[in-house]
Parts: C-alpha cells; structure tokens; sequence
C-alpha cells in the first residue's frame, strides 16, 4: 500500500492576497458579542434593557422633558428546561423627542454611529453601539427584525419601521416603512426586540437595574411590567397608572405611594411594578468643552495640526483646546524655540512639521495650565442622591456627599457618595455596594471596579463597623458611589467596571470618609442613649424595694421617696431622653433643629437595632481602666463608692 505523501500545498504571496478582504465592525462585534455585554442568555436581556433606557433618559433630558419610561417583558415562548433560555419580547416605551425618520436607521441599524462618540460631555451612552447591538443579538437568536414607533412631532403619525442589520457590511436593511396612529399621544418613541433570554429576578437583574436607575435618577418615573405581570389586568380597587405614555389611567400622585413615614417608595401593583418620580427638576444642563492639553497624547496632537482649520499657532491653541490662554500661548512658544527655529502665536499652522509639532508638544505638556472647566458635569447632588435613596432603601439614618471636580489625563470628573445604615437592613450580611457610572447602574464585574476597590480601602471600623481585613464591611449598611464625566474609564466596551486610577480611587475614598464620619458620629451618640436608657431601666428596677426599705427605717414618705429617687434617675440619665438633630447633635429643646444640615437624614425606627463593632466601644474604657491602675487601690475604691452614693445625693 503506497503512503501517504506528506507535502502539502504550498501559499505563496498572491494566494494569500485573494483571502484577505475587509471586517465590518459589526461582523467582528457578532461573532465577539461577549464584549458589548450579550455573554449569556441572562445578561443579553439586562443589557438590552439598559440600553434603551439609557437612551431614553439621555433623549428626554436633552430636550428638557421629565422623563416617563415603560419597560415591559412578554414571554413568548417559556424555556423548555432550567438551563435552556426561553424567547421574550422586550418593549421600551418614551416620552422623549423621538426621532426623525431619517436617521432611524442609522441609529437602530448601525454599530459605532451616533452623537456623543465626539463630544466632550456628560452623557450615558458613549460609543453608539448599545441599542444596535441588542437588536443585532435578537436578529441573531430568533431571526426577528427589531419594531421602532416613533413621534417626533405630536400632531403628525407616528412612523412605524421593522429593520434587521446586515452585519457584512454594518447597514440596515428596512423590511416595513409605514405612518401609523397606533402610538401614545404626544412624542415619543417605542423599540420592540423580540431575543433568546432568561428572565430571573435577584441580584444583576433588569428589575434590581431599574431600582437603581429609580435612585439614581429621582426626576425619572419608570413602569416595569415582569412577564407574570404582562398578561395581568389593572385591579379596579388599585389606584391606576403606568407611569409612560400608555393606554392606561394617569399615574398616582406622590401622595398616594408614601408610607407611613411620609416617605415616597417603590411599589407593586398587580399589573406593573412603579417606581416613582420623587424630584420634579430636571438635571442641571451640561455644555460641551474642549479637550484639555494634558488629556491629548502626540498622535492626536499632530492629527489636530494637520486637520484644523486655524491659520495661525494662536487661534489653533486657542479654538481647539481649553484652558490655553494667550499669555500661556507665549510661553509654550518660547520654550520650543531654538537658535535656528523660533515660534510664536503667529506662526502658520501649515508650517509646522512634525518635528516642529513634537517640540511645541512637549513644551505644552510642561507648561501649567489650569483644570478644565466643570459645566460638563452634571452629578446628581445631595439631596437627589438622598430622595432617591429614601424611595429604593428602607434605612433608619441616610447621609451623602458630593466631591469638587477633580481631574485624570486632562478629563474632569465629580465623585459623588451615599450611605444608608439600619433600619430593615440586614445586620449580620456584607454591605450592599451599588456602584454609578454618569447615573447608569454598573451591575457586574464589581472586584475590579475602582468603586468597589475604594470601599475596602475605606476604614470602617473607625466609625464603628465591622471589617475584615481586605474586606467590605459587614453590617446594615447600603453604599452609593457615582462617577461623572465627560470620558468614564471603562474596563471594556461592555461598561461593566470603572478602570482604576489613582485620582479616581483617592476622590471615591475621601467621599466615602466624609459619609463614614457622619454615620460614626451617628452611631456612637445613639450607642451613648441606648446605654443611659439601660441603666435607667435598672434604677427604676429596684428604686421601689429601696423605698420601701427606707420608709421601715426612717419612716420616710414612701411615695415621697420614690419620686425624688426617680428624679435623680432621670437628671443622671437624661441622654436617654434626648433627640438627635439632622446632624447627629443632641436638640436641647424642641425648637432646636439646624435648618442648615441638608446632607443627612434621620428616620425614628423604634425596631431597628444598631449594630456596633465591640472593639471600637471598648476603646475608651480600656483607657479608663489603664489610668485607675495607676492609682492606689484605695483611691479608686473610694472614687467608685463616692459615685455610687452619689447616684441618688442632692
């Protein structure tokens, strides 16, 4: 039997040549979808839902609209196992501006196309790949098209468009273009994506995404309908709403979804779940800025040279860029300057090659410049953070803090943290950290967030809590950190995790130090009451029997006695009796509230207990008892009798 030949055919340079063809984004973002977060069944229909809500917040805002969000779940078809997933239809409905029919499917239909890639502003989304990405993945899991209704103008139809993608070449295809009437009044726009997905509830769910959206954003009323609420009818006896522009009744007012407290929460219907709105202001408005010198790195420098319209080095510095004054234009100028090449503010752009532009490069990256501007930002503010923690957390003490802007590579941003503590909280479980990045909830990858980093960093046993060592602490506490920026340092296109820099991580701890001492603050004076309130239910326990006895003695008015011995009970453990202010301050009468303290708040909850680190309450009185050991035995056996005489002595 012949062998085999072991020579193979050989590729040569024009054989590889006819192989090689171009990759559209969208074909490479199809086959590595795990990327744009469509890792798994679970996580694809977490995803889809954020992008349209993040879309929708974004829309409404720009266009000076109090955002009313639907998100509704059908079930299609149930999973036939555990393990398998099943088919969901998701429909996001907005109140927004909506879209204009041209650029539909550009927006729906396109990855990496949209309007805040080039800008340098605050803004949710970032990359203008979300939303065509979940349609793309529903295309590829069920074969469906994705369905958008849109109004732009509320006296016109709305246009109602199926579209599919064609990931070969990153362009929609439109199968139906047709004006319907089948929409809400009003603008507005509705995305329909029929997927492969699994509908859990719990941790990393759309319901826990869309309760932390609700915190987040406070001035945002969201309806969610789950699947087993989807084919459910209004109950006649509830008051009747869905918070976006829907067929069904108007929404409730505020009044009506308070509880006992007065406190505005999250609640559950038998048709939807409503979070809703607890601030009627919109966000203050961003402006665009400029990139910053520091920010800028030698390629795009040049690229910026050869592409600007500027005639001159003066007006190029100062139309391209921010914070590069003439005075600063001067000095740059001078310290690129040599004996055979000098350069000033009216040197001619065109003039200048790259050797030339590395010089003036480096003298600009030397020079001091101030921090770019802040109107970029918008964070969410103290009492924001606190309404929408007081709607989504069931707490006793609520606290928070709002950094001033800080910069990384030239890139302003704002640190913003809240803390929630006791009440129903559970108290023997780890802290709940719920981490913000531009107001979106980041709901994975938490060990490698710099948010999550600065929690551990953050000492909390000084304000008395537990924590292990490299840990988070343990305790009912709830923790919110926000990041917002023009350019939030993602991990990856998924922005799933906040990259750890340096200046970030130092703004998050300092913020979430500030939080901490008002909470130990908080804990040590309600720790103090609770004390005074237990050695008054001793005295009360046995000042009867001891006037009882004096009254056999002496003859001494019983009654007389008793209440004279309650008196001292009470002036001794007076702190029992006191109310603390909204800053953790004792009120020495009921007028004596401080108006100026906006940044914490405090509910009576009689049930809650407080659970407070043993070692950090013991560290006052092993002091105490170091310093009586000093001291001769007899002098502290008299200083313990003359206290206890003078327990009850006038």
């Amino acid at each position: 039997m012949a062998k085999k030949s072991n020579t193979r055919a050989r590729a040569n340079a024009e054989t590889m040549a006819t192989k090689q063809r171009d990759i559209s984004v969208s074909e490479f973002f199809a086959k590595n979808r795990h990327l744009l977060g469509f890792d798994n069944p679970r996580k694809a229909l977490l995803t889809t839902v954020k992008e349209a809500v993040d879309n929708a917040l974004d829309a409404c805002e720009e266009a000076s609209i109090l955002p009313d969000i639907e998100v509704k779940i059908e079930e299609i078809t149930p999973p036939p196992s555990v393990a398998k997933p099943g088919r969901y239809r998701v429909t996001i409905t907005d109140n927004g501006p909506g879209i204009v029919r041209k650029q539909v499917e550009n927006i729906f239909g396109r990855l990496l196309y949209g309007s805040k890639f080039h800008r340098l502003k605050m803004s949710r989304g970032q990359q203008g790949i979300g939303i065509s990405a979940a349609g793309m993945y529903g295309l590829m899991t069920t074969g469906k098209p994705m369905v958008i209704t849109t109004r732009p103008k509320k006296n016109k139809p709305a246009h109602h468009l199926e579209l599919a993608m064609d990931t070969t070449k990153n362009k929609p295809e439109v199968t139906i273009d047709i004006e319907t009437e089948d929409f809400p009044k009003g603008t507005g726009t509705r995305v329909s994506i029929e997927m492969e997905a699994k509908f859990f509830r719990g941790k990393g769910s759309v319901e826990t995404y869309l309760e932390q959206t609700a915190i987040s954003n406070p001035h945002c009323e969201i309806t969610f309908i789950p699947p087993d609420k989807a084919n459910e009818n209004p109950d006649l006896a509830e008051t009747k709403l869905t918070g976006a522009p829907t067929e069904r009744s108007p929404a409730p007012s505020c009044s009506t979804l308070t509880d006992n407290q007065g406190v505005v929460r999250t609640t559950e219907f038998s048709d939807r779940i409503l979070y809703p709105r607890t601030v009627d202001e919109l966000p203050p408005e961003t402006a665009e800025i400029k990139p910053h010198p520091y920010g800028v790195e030698l390629g795009t420098f040049l690229t910026m040279l050869n592409k600007t319209d500027e005639k001159q080095l003066a007006g190029f510095f100062k139309h391209e860029f921010c914070r590069v004054p003439p005075s600063v234009v001067k000095e740059i100028s001078a310290a690129a300057s040599s004996k055979g090449n000098s350069y000033s503010g009216q040197t001619w752009v065109k003039t200048i090659d790259s050797k030339d532009g590395e010089k003036i490069y480096n003298a600009l990256q030397k020079s001091k410049l101030r921090s770019p501007p802040t109107d970029c930002l918008s964070p969410i503010g103290v009492q924001q953070m606190l309404a929408g923690m007081l709607k989504g957390v069931k707490a006793e003490f609520y606290t928070a803090s709002t950094r001033s802007p800080a910069v990384y590579r030239g890139n302003p941003f704002q640190i913003e943290a809240a803390i929630a503590f006791g009440g129903n909280l559970p108290g023997d479980q780890q802290a709940r950290i719920i981490r913000y990045a531009n107001r979106v909830p980041l709901l994975y990858q938490q060990s490698a967030c710099s948010a999550f980093k600065s929690v551990v960093d953050t000492g909390w046993k000084n304000y008395g809590l537990q924590q292990p060592r490299g840990g988070i602490p343990v305790g009912p506490l709830v923790v919110m950190i926000h990041m917002a920026s023009v350019w939030v340092p993602f991990t990856s296109e998924s922005k799933e995790a906040i990259a750890d820099y340096d200046e970030i991580r130092k703004e998050m701890t300092l913020a979430l130090k500030e939080c901490g001492r008002k909470l130990g603050q908080y804990i040590r004076r309600r720790e103090r009451m609770k004390r005074d309130a237990q050695k008054r239910d001793v005295f009360e326990r046995y000042i009867g029997e001891i006037s009882k006895a004096c009254h056999h003695l002496t003859g001494t008015d019983t009654q007389e006695l008793y209440d004279a011995l309650l008196a001292q009970a009470k002036r001794r453990t007076e702190i029992a009796d006191a109310q603390l202010d909204d800053e953790g301050k004792f009120i020495k009468d009921s007028a004596g509230k401080l108006a100026k303290a906006d940044d914490v708040i405090i509910l009576e909850d009689t049930d809650s207990a407080i659970e407070i680190d043993p070692s950090t309450e013991s560290k006052p009185i092993l002091k105490k008892k170091r310093i009586a050991k000093k001291s001769s035995k007899k002098r502290t056996t008299k200083k313990k009798s003359k206290a206890a005489a003078g327990l009850f002595s006038n």
